[in-house]
């Protein structure tokens, strides 16, 4: 993952993309905290509806926010600027969990110059400038590609559970099974270990 710390961005403003990811579990006041205050020319983006397609009900094995398909996932990036020979800058305010999700699908999908900003939204207002209000950017031309990096279903977690390394990235108290604030059961897939993100980013 690249990382590009506040003052480089600050240098470079004018000539990238930033996105405003700002998402986390349980809460739905990302839009709200970006309009108090968002990193000058930043366009919010809605890991709900923006980085998921909506979720099947009941949930199936795509999970609570299924990876969006390729269309739809275009449609929202040109709609933020985002374009082909334009570097992107995301942030979030949650230890980098929801600005990765991004700075992944970003890459998934073809665009190669995406950075994420490293120690965040605390970071940038510890030593940046803030705007406020609604940021409307130009239509973007990106186009996604069909996806290039490897996927697994949940039948393929399991056999990876079995066979080889599936990492667990959620907190240690949700992979134990201590605490489940949204799925019907809690626990984790047999056979996976407990990596989590939170002591990576």
């Amino acid at each position: 993952m690249s990382l590009i710390p506040v003052p480089r961005l600050r240098e470079v403003l004018d000539d990238v993309t930033v996105l405003d990811v700002r998402w986390q579990l349980g809460r739905s006041d990302g839009r709200e905290q970006y309009l108090a205050g968002h990193v000058p020319g930043a366009v919010f983006v809605d890991l709900e509806t923006d980085l998921a397609d909506p979720p099947s009900d009941p949930v199936d094995d795509r999970g609570r926010h299924p990876l969006p398909g390729t269309d739809r996932f275009a449609d929202a990036m040109r709609r933020c600027g985002v374009s082909v020979d334009r570097p992107v800058v995301v942030y979030d305010d949650w230890g980098g969990l929801a600005a990765t999700r991004a700075w992944w699908l970003l890459r998934h999908h073809g665009h190669l110059d995406v950075s994420v900003l490293d120690g965040g939204w605390a970071a940038w207002t510890a030593d940046g400038d803030v705007a406020t209000g609604e940021q409307v950017a130009s239509p973007g031309d990106f186009t996604a590609g069909p996806g290039h990096l490897r996927l697994v279903d949940a039948a393929g977690a399991a056999r990876v559970g079995r066979d080889g390394v599936l990492v667990d990235a959620r907190a240690p108290e949700r992979f134990r099974g201590e605490t489940e604030p949204l799925d019907p059961v809690a626990g984790h897939v047999p056979g996976a270990v407990n990596v989590p993100a939170t002591t990576h980013l």
